[in-house]
């Protein structure tokens, strides 16, 4: 399971509307996500890197265990929906149904949200198979590490010139609100950064670390922070002369890493006076595949 995106400049409203809720969008509102995929080329690359994601994930499952899954995928916000695709596998008759969500932490708004939905559909199936939720997966073996190979190639793409980089592990944003219902997501993001850091030895290359925010709603609801921007900001009066964002949070490339980070990030960090690198998206790595099949499995008990 996944967010999902337009696929091309017609279906960015109706995407927008159904994002609100069917509440449609004011036209300052449109205009503004439309200048955001202009910027990137006029739509975002996530319906195909998903796509290459799922067709590996069955790929390498059928490797694994041939003949034991059928792969199916529902979007959150596009078709096909979780619910289709979760009638999809119940018509088939399985004993149980494995729900991934590829965002590797646990949140109420995010993971639990498409868990859910999955749920309520697989539970009112004729055969009412038995649903294994994956909650989270940010601790699986090996994903750190494959996260930090791509932390330091990054820093080593500022060149011997940086001296004092900092990098930033961002997530996505959630309202503050659900935090404080006791939401794990803000600490599981903080343990991945840790993870990470502690794989590339950032200490060993004189390189500071911390968490920040990004892409918050345009909400009048506090949402969590810092903010990525504000904290770049930050390091440019603090003595930094470079920063790398690994958006630690997502895992492939889409509007969130190509806009609000390539675009605006960058921008901050430039008028501040840092050098900008940004980790390469996981996408479909055959090694991510292959950690996401381990997950599977292990949920499965194979």
């Amino acid at each position: 399971m996944a967010h999902g995106t337009p696929a091309a400049a017609e279906e960015i409203e109706p995407f927008y509307t159904r994002i609100r809720r069917g509440s449609p969008p004011s036209a300052a509102q449109l205009a503004d996500l439309r200048r955001r995929y202009e910027a990137i080329g006029g739509a975002s690359p996530l319906a195909a890197r998903t796509a290459a994601q799922v067709a590996g994930l069955a790929a390498r499952l059928e490797a694994d265990c041939p003949g034991r899954y059928a792969v199916a995928f529902g979007a959150k916000h596009t078709d096909p929906s979780i619910e289709e695709a979760a009638a999809v596998l119940a018509s088939s008759g399985p004993e149980a149904v494995v729900g991934l969500v590829l965002t590797p932490h646990r949140s109420t708004l995010g993971s639990g949200q498409y868990l859910s939905r999955a749920a309520a559909v697989l539970a009112a199936a004729p055969t009412a198979p038995r649903f294994i939720p994956v909650r989270q997966w940010w601790h699986a073996p090996g994903l750190a590490a494959l996260l930090a190979e791509r932390v330091l190639d990054a820093l080593a793409a500022l060149g011997p010139a940086v001296s004092r980089p900092e990098v930033l592990f961002t997530a996505h944003s959630l309202p503050q609100r659900v935090v404080s219902e006791g939401d794990p997501y803000p600490d599981q993001v903080a343990a991945s950064a840790d993870a990470v850091a502690a794989a590339a030895h950032l200490d060993e290359h004189n390189a500071g670390w911390r968490v920040a925010w990004q892409s918050a709603g345009r909400t009048p609801d506090p949402w969590l922070g810092p903010d990525v921007l504000a904290e770049i900001a930050e390091l440019g009066r603090g003595g930094a002369d470079a920063v790398v964002v690994c958006p630690v949070g997502f895992v492939s490339d889409h509007l969130e890493v190509l806009y609000d980070l390539d675009v605006e990030a960058r921008a901050v960090a430039e008028e501040a006076g840092l050098a900008f690198a940004r980790t390469a998206s996981l996408n479909d790595d055959p090694r991510f595949l292959a950690i996401l099949a381990s997950t599977v499995e292990e949920a499965d008990g194979v």
